[in-house]
């Protein structure tokens, strides 16, 4: 009976030392287990945090671009407002221009017209009877004038214009005689402009037309006493390099090359950046080389 207690005991010792083991791994695995679940929760509150981060992000985000976005539109509208103004002052700026531009060309047209209508109104006569400039002067027994005669020389002749006919159109005339060739009628009639308007600012352009009439109508001297006068009587008009520019020619078709020469460099040196400078600098060129004006 005692062995076989003793057999059992020894069995049952057995038994649960085997099954300690197995015990012992189950609770290790449990606890992995419960370890696990932990991280997996605590992975999940980080990414909930994380997508809410994100959101508030973006939520961020969205809101800064949409004031870059209205800044953006406020600059645009503020600088199509100022390229707005600015055109629009341009274009009053403009038409001031333009007014003062008519203004004027009226104010010129009605002083010629004043002028012209000075000239047309006859000269009433004074108390002094007008001298006779070819009626012979008495003459003193000694061969000298009497004393208290008056030897007046004889003035140039008014200049009168037709009824209607302005300095404008004086000049239109005598231009348009020159375009068809009227060489004599377009020196007539640009010398009565310049006797009656020589002050005028197309009067330089007057001279000039009648040097240019003198030039095609084969009197070179002639015309270059009229390049002359341009560039002496109208030393600030705008004709000055032409004639210049003109007369060297004419010097140049007459064979003296010096007197050229001397024109062409005058016009260089003293309108140095006009267009005539650069003729002149070809015609300088061929004059150099010995060749005719081409």
């Amino acid at each position: 009976m005692k062995k076989e207690l003793g057999a059992c005991g020894l069995g049952l010792i057995l038994l649960v030392a085997s099954a300690s083991p197995s015990v012992a791994q189950s609770r290790r695995e449990m606890q992995m287990m419960a370890d696990i679940r932990m991280l997996q929760e605590q992975t999940q509150q980080l990414q909930q945090q994380l997508l809410s981060a994100v959101e508030q992000l973006s939520t961020t985000l969205k809101a800064i671009n949409s004031r870059v976005d209205e800044q953006a539109a406020a600059t645009r509208k503020s600088f199509a407002d100022q390229k707005l103004a600015v055109d629009q002052f341009g274009t009053d700026l403009r038409i001031v221009r333009e007014r003062i531009d008519e203004n004027t060309v009226r104010i010129t047209s009605l002083s010629q017209e004043v002028e012209a209508l000075r000239l047309a109104i006859p000269q009433f006569p004074t108390g002094i009877p007008p001298v006779d400039p070819s009626a012979p002067v008495p003459m003193s027994p000694g061969g000298a004038p009497p004393s208290g005669a008056v030897m007046t020389p004889p003035a140039s002749p008014p200049v009168t214009l037709a009824p209607g006919m302005s300095p404008q159109r004086l000049f239109d005339t005598a231009l348009a005689d020159f375009t068809v060739g009227q060489w004599a009628l377009c020196i007539e009639g640009f010398e009565t402009y310049l006797r009656g308007f020589g002050r005028n600012d197309l009067a330089d352009d007057a001279q000039f037309y009648i040097g240019e009439c003198r030039q095609r109508d084969n009197k070179p001297a002639e015309a270059v006493d009229a390049y002359n006068r341009v560039i002496s009587n109208y030393p600030k008009g705008d004709r000055v390099p032409d004639a210049y520019y003109k007369r060297g020619l004419v010097f140049s078709e007459m064979g003296q090359v010096d007197r050229a020469r001397e024109s062409f460099e005058t016009l260089m040196k003293q309108f140095p950046e006009t267009d005539l400078a650069r003729l002149a600098k070809q015609q300088l060129d061929r004059l150099n080389r010995g060749k005719p004006r081409g």
